[in-house]
């Protein structure tokens, strides 16, 4: 398992979705689709969402040496 971290490419709102599929090893769109269904279901699924989004790290991107 990798990092969780939200990834710099592939993301679509905040990257929280592709972050826990990269941490698990599933696609970003099948990690999309469950967040969808579970937003049909009763729960904080959005104050969750939006929690992770502001707490979870951006990936860092490498530097260069000039």
């Amino acid at each position: 398992m990798t990092a969780l971290v939200r990834p710099r490419n592939g993301r679509m709102i905040g990257g929280v979705c592709a972050a826990l599929a990269q941490r698990f090893g599933t696609s970003a769109t099948t990690m999309r689709v469950i967040f969808a269904v579970s937003c049909l279901l009763p729960g904080p699924q959005i104050l969750l969402y939006l929690a992770l989004w502001v707490f979870l790290p951006g990936e860092k991107t490498a530097k260069t040496a000039w």
